[in-house]
């Protein structure tokens, strides 16, 4: 579903204004059009015969341009499109970078008016000149920040990818004395590996039966310096994805919001993660955490604090994510967060469910229980006992003991969790968390930690194991907690969150139809990395009632994005650590 136009945040920026926005859409369409004209004409042969010679003389390259016109008229096709995309953010250096851009082809066309070519000059001079005035009757509309080292990164990007093409064409060509002309000079070696970087062919002279080196080295020096153009293009206009921490004030402030509100929310304290940061309303009444990546600004749950002070705190968070020129999203918020969500513009997807125990109501008898009743009878015959304590009651040494053989019990894998993860074990500020241990002969072998679901709830948090134990101490763990939690106050339990759970149960129905079952089919083979059906099926066999959970994004053309990001956040994919090193440095 769709809520109605946007609301709040992005109404009150100037940008978001009808004409604004009107004007702003024919920038960006324009840039568009531009970019997939010109790479048409690269790519294509139509195309490019009919506006190859007229585009090159119209802005002055010379005849020797050769082969690589074809390569460059591509690549100015992708930064055209790049810098579509940054018009769209609203980012303040693309419109910049389009301004210069305009302008400067504005005054090449202008002073080609007079040459033989004067028609298609002035036409392209009109169309430029119209362009480059929209953008200065809209250089409010752009108050986006991009990266701040930006500029920075894209000149060492640019100097590093262009040396090293250099470098690399000016060795073959410094080996291989004897396949070029014999008055060839180092200067020549230079000037042609130089100009290799732009596809112009240079001084360098080759035998009829050295051409494969002539062709060598312009591929080579051309790819590094498209490497070197779009790199430095790509530092230069990407939104800034600061580090997000949650400082000390922050979390004391969420925890007296925590402590305050009347209706919590089971994922509410795992806003309390420190690569979370945290914008508020300007009462200071409610917030909304999220954690910044791959230019997405990702929130989780519902936003804190009272109802009432929602709005302004999705209004706050919206006027963030327009200043630096990021997505916002929110993940596995639950119906009343999605409703207030819906109201400040956003697309709403049903994402799955979360599984929740009610300890009053929950038992192992009947036969819809049995496969559990059975599991934890064997774990209990194989001599484990179960102790559920607070944090608070666990002494420290205990504590740091049992959060290093969590830490060794997972080994190797990815710590996995954003929306439902607190991404700590047994830390002494958590005091109200409950951590219940599995020992035989006094050794620990299994745990899992509960954090805070108000007053009356606990919502899972983390689940260990010791490879080397038996099977069924997860299952005994949970029934314990409920035991426990049923006696202390607690009403209610949260487990895993089951993504697409209705989708898996749709697709096994009797009669389901076959785009359910095609739906079903891809889950279950997604589930061999991602542990969808495992999960669900964890989470079925203990007959929770299920709350929905939904994802929230801005746009549809938005939401691979947003994707990639919960992937990333979530621990199960996006972009490769060696490319995240990468671009850090």
């Amino acid at each position: 579903m769709s809520g109605p136009a946007p609301t709040g945040a992005f109404a009150r920026v100037p940008a978001r204004s009808l004409a604004g926005a009107t004007a702003v859409g024919v920038v960006v369409w324009s840039s568009r059009v531009v970019g997939i004209l010109t790479l048409a004409g690269g790519l294509l042969a139509g195309p490019r015969r009919m506006l190859g010679e007229p585009f090159r003389a119209s802005v002055g390259l010379p005849e020797f341009v050769g082969v690589g016109q074809v390569v460059v008229t591509v690549v100015a096709g992708v930064g055209m499109l790049l810098l579509a995309a940054g018009l769209r953010r609203r980012k303040r250096r693309a419109w910049a970078l389009a301004v210069v851009i305009t302008a400067a082809l504005t005054a090449v066309n202008l002073g080609r008016v007079v040459g033989p070519a004067h028609g298609h000059a002035a036409t392209a001079a009109a169309v430029t000149a119209l362009l480059l005035g929209l953008l200065v009757l809209t250089r409010r509309s752009f108050p986006a920040r991009s990266d701040p080292g930006g500029v920075t990164r894209a000149g060492q990007v640019l100097v590093q990818f262009a040396v090293a093409g250099m470098a690399v064409v000016w060795l073959f060509l410094a080996l291989n004395p004897h396949r070029l002309a014999p008055d060839t000079t180092a200067s020549d070696e230079l000037d042609q590996a130089l100009l290799s970087l732009v596809g112009v062919s240079g001084p360098v002279a080759f035998p009829p039966h050295e051409t494969w080196l002539d062709d060598l080295t312009a591929t080579v020096g051309l790819t590094f310096g498209v490497l070197a153009v779009l790199g430095a293009g790509y530092f230069l206009l990407r939104s800034p994805e600061p580090e997000s921490r949650l400082g000390p004030a922050d979390e004391e402030r969420l925890r007296a919001m925590l402590a305050h509100r009347s209706d919590p929310d089971s994922l509410d304290y795992f806003a309390l993660r420190r690569d979370r940061t945290v914008v508020y309303a300007p009462s200071g009444g409610a917030a909304v955490s999220y954690r910044v990546l791959a230019g997405v600004a990702l929130a989780s749950g519902d936003p804190l604090g009272e109802q009432g002070e929602w709005n302004a705190a999705i209004a706050a968070f919206l006027d963030r994510a327009v200043a630096h020129a990021w997505v916002p999203a929110v993940l596995a918020c639950s119906e009343e967060g999605a409703t207030a969500w819906a109201r400040a513009g956003f697309s709403v997807l049903e994402f799955g469910d979360e599984a929740v125990l009610d300890t009053e109501t929950f038992t192992l008898e009947g036969r819809a229980m049995r496969g559990v009743r059975q599991t934890v009878a064997r774990a209990e015959r194989a001599g484990f006992t179960i102790r559920v304590r607070r944090l608070r009651e666990i002494d420290p040494a205990e504590r740091a003991e049992l959060a290093r053989l969590a830490c060794r019990w997972r080994g190797d894998a990815e710590e996995r969790g954003f929306s439902m993860a607190l991404s700590r074990t047994a830390d002494g500020a958590d005091g109200d968390a409950v951590l219940a241990v599995a020992h035989r002969d006094g050794v620990p072998a299994a745990l899992l930690q509960f954090v805070p679901w108000g007053r009356d709830g606990l919502s899972l948090d983390l689940m260990r194991r010791d490879p080397a134990a038996d099977g069924g101490l997860t299952e005994q763990l949970v029934v314990d907690v409920v035991r426990w939690a049923g006696g202390h106050g607690i009403t209610r339990v949260s487990l895993n969150f089951a993504v697409f759970r209705g989708a898996l149960e749709r697709g096994q129905r009797l009669g389901a139809g076959p785009v359910a079952r095609l739906w079903a089919r891809i889950l279950h083979w997604a589930s061999r990395w991602w542990q969808i059906e495992s999960l669900y099926r964890f989470n079925a066999k203990f007959r929770p009632s299920w709350q929905p959970r939904f994802l929230l994004y801005p746009a549809v053309r938005d939401l691979p994005r947003v994707l990639l990001a919960m992937l990333e956040a979530e621990g199960f994919g996006g972009r490769p650590p060696a490319l995240l090193r990468m671009l850090h440095r």
